[in-house]
């Protein structure tokens, strides 16, 4: 696919953008890297049809954030346009508050983004550690974000998709905004679009996250930079309360809410804070601060920014990161682990290796690290097991799989959970190769939800029945945030 995108930039034809790419080159080069020059981490993000996981290059040490995205896929849901479009923005975006974009590379499963890896995490944990926000740190993160979001804009570009969980933090607490997947370059964008590297021409496909849309791409109206506004609003409600305006059951009832505009604010925010949400959550894009025609000085010059610094915000104090809760000791799974039963392999989409010298290959042994690349084909359900790809149906690829035990009110017995695009959940017993049952659900929140008891252990929730499952690499909220991850898709 990176071949196809380098030759697209010779295509001339008489579209001003294409006249305009003959000169254009990467900044971001195509390198000859290899999967197996990176120890691969923790994993940072599960998306549709990529995987963002910490990768630190073995001989220089340096750190990167590498999104890995699966060809079969990108191909199957006709995706391509919205990777080369993310590609093509990325390398050309230059501003302390985006995530930049290194280098490039694939293999015959995958293509490769090497990005910055910003070790703060997200924004929504920090509001999840600390339950909320208190006003002096969103106004600090929310200032940042528009002062991103003005770069973003006078560059012709809507992101589409803010919400907490694409805003992250560096190690010394500043915002980067991540995730340009949904990108839309307007019809004046200064941003250089290749042929056939375009999301949709009419900007009102709906796309991004359904608690942060606006109602006027419910609507079907052309996509404005007054979505990514109200994405802000809902953000630094958000920030400001631990949970996001427009919350129900399901995104059925989510959109409703949004359609007739039914905001509740908690008696804590301030009055600048009310404010300010209330004008950026109008139902008039044109009207929301920074969308108008004073531009971003009337959000900047808004009450709740009065004290802050625009020009030298970059280099102020950020607030301080609440950190990662220590994982709780399982003894049960300590025991099980030095036992030497239920050595499951890290190499997959959820949990792509952990620098080790050794790796499980899937059947209770393990290869040397030169042997790893056949393992870390992250992307292609060849990269796991074939045993596993028996349980698939045609097109439907493996998100996240590991051995697991599903508890049970006296015993626990063994399984591999496999987690696939479908969505589906398959349990099978890992010894006769049978599947023990599975789980299908649809885009109704309702049908699935995902409780975290521990560390390693979580439970699948459906209307008719309740199933726990322990994971002894205690990798219980990966499992959740995988799972919602395909619920919001």
């Amino acid at each position: 696919m990176e071949q196809e995108l380098n030759s697209k930039l010779r295509i001339q034809n008489n579209s001003p953008n294409a006249q305009r790419s003959k000169s254009f080159a990467f900044r971001a080069p195509q390198v000859n890297f290899t999967i197996q020059d990176f120890e691969l981490g923790k994993i940072y993000g599960v998306g549709s049809y990529s995987k963002v996981v910490r990768a630190k290059k073995k001989d220089t040490g340096n750190v990167y954030a590498l999104k890995i995205m699966d060809k079969k896929f990108i191909t199957k849901e006709n995706k391509t346009a919205y990777v080369k479009l993310e590609r093509i923005v990325l390398d050309q975006l230059d501003h302390p508050g985006i995530v930049p974009l290194f280098f490039t590379f694939q293999d015959t499963f995958s293509l490769y983004m090497g990005l910055e890896s910003c070790e703060g995490g997200e924004l929504f944990d920090q509001i999840t550690r600390k339950g909320r926000l208190s006003e002096e740190e969103a106004r600090f993160y929310a200032a940042e974000v528009a002062d991103a979001l003005e770069y973003i804009h006078s560059m012709g570009l809507i992101h589409r998709d803010i919400k907490p969980e694409n805003l992250l933090l560096t190690a010394d607490g500043h915002i980067k905004v991540a995730d340009f997947g949904s990108v839309k370059p307007m019809q004046d964008s200064r941003i250089t679009v290749l042929p056939n590297a375009a999301s949709d021409d009419k900007a009102c496909t709906f796309v991004g996250t359904a608690a942060y849309v606006p109602p006027e791409v419910l609507n079907s109206s052309p996509a404005t930079f007054g979505n990514d506004l109200w994405a802000l609003g809902c953000t630094l409600y958000q920030m400001l309360s631990g949970t996001s305006p427009f919350k129900d059951a399901s995104e059925w009832l989510i959109f409703q809410r949004i359609i007739a505009r039914d905001i509740r604010f908690p008696n804590h925010f301030s009055d600048e804070a009310r404010d300010l949400i209330d004008r950026l959550l109008d139902i008039d894009p044109s009207r929301r601060p920074g969308a108008g025609p004073d531009g971003y000085a009337s959000l900047k010059n808004h009450p709740f920014f009065r004290e802050v610094d625009w020009d030298s915000l970059r280099s102020q104090t950020p607030p301080c990161l609440a950190a990662e809760p220590k994982a709780i000791p399982n003894l049960q799974a300590h025991s099980t682990r030095s036992s030497g039963e239920d050595q499951d392999s890290s190499c997959n989409p959820s949990h792509i290796g952990d620098g080790s010298a050794r790796t499980n290959d899937g059947n209770g042994g393990t290869t040397s690290s030169s042997e790893a690349g056949s393992i870390t084909r992250l992307a292609s359900i060849d990269s796991f097991d074939s045993k596993w790809k028996q349980f698939l149906e045609p097109g439907e690829s493996v998100l996240m799989i590991s051995m697991v035990k599903k508890m049970q009110k006296l015993t626990s017995k063994k399984v591999k959970l496999i987690l696939t695009n479908k969505p589906k959940l398959i349990y099978v017993d890992p010894s006769k190769l049978v599947v023990k049952g599975n789980i299908i659900w649809s885009d109704n929140s309702n049908d699935l939800s995902i409780q975290v008891t521990s560390p390693s252990q979580f439970k699948v929730c459906t209307p008719k029945k309740v199933l726990s499952f322990e994971d002894a690499k205690q990798r219980a909220m990966q499992w959740k945030k995988a799972i919602e991850a395909l619920q919001n898709r």
